[in-house]
């Protein structure tokens, strides 16, 4: 399966998400590769800094930020069980040949309404990608979310009979993710049984749960 983890607004924690699955998909010796698609290069960062830590490699980590994308995802897809792309932000081309080459989008939001209008303009481009793709599967998931604010609980209110639906897992706004960001580390490598950890693995089984096929290309 193709995952694209999507959003013109920056600041969702596209990077964060997208690590973070890539490693939890990888956990029980599935082949994952992560296309950082995001001229920043911030998953590649990361790639390097957990070499420079000497911690062991558990997927792929390629750059690939450019609008051949979705050409190039199915060859690299073959050899993998799943491909995990982090987009990039407000780069129109790049976004649209991501949406291409996905089976699934993801859209993280954060816990305000302010970023369910913002993602108006992403879901226009995916509304432009289904002509092409109409299979093309999409949801939100509410990222960096305070447990229990009425905030994100209008923000799932709002999104609830939305389309795109937004997934039922959430993942919180947690101190261990900056931590694994600094230090090329996953959350579940910093504390196995942290809320974070068992969020991202929520996250992962519901994903998997979708039972979404790769596209034929």
């Amino acid at each position: 399966m193709i995952i694209a983890l999507l959003n013109q607004k920056g600041g969702t924690g596209k990077t964060t998400l997208a690590l973070h699955l890539a490693g939890e998909l990888a956990r029980d010796g599935q082949r994952v590769t992560l296309i950082d698609a995001d001229p920043q290069g911030s998953a590649l960062d990361w790639s390097q800094q957990r070499a420079r830590e000497g911690h062991p490699r558990i997927f792929g980590n390629i750059g690939l930020a450019r609008d051949t994308l979705h050409r190039e995802a199915p060859d690299l897809a073959r050899g993998v069980d799943h491909l995990v792309i982090d987009g990039p932000p407000r780069v129109a081309a790049l976004m649209r040949s991501a949406l291409l080459a996905a089976d699934l989008v993801l859209i993280p939001v954060q816990p305000s309404p302010l970023d369910g209008w913002a993602s108006a303009e992403m879901l226009s481009l995916l509304t432009e990608a289904r002509i092409y793709r109409p299979h093309l599967a999409a949801k939100f998931v509410l990222n960096r979310c305070g447990a229990r604010t009425i905030i994100a609980r209008e923000t799932a209110e709002m999104l609830a009979d939305h389309d795109p639906p937004l997934l039922a897992s959430s993942i919180g706004q947690r101190v261990v993710f900056a931590d694994a960001a600094q230090t090329g580390r996953l959350a579940r490598e910093i504390d196995d049984q942290s809320p974070a950890a068992r969020e991202i693995a929520a996250l992962a089984a519901e994903i998997l749960r979708l039972d979404i096929r790769r596209a034929s290309s």
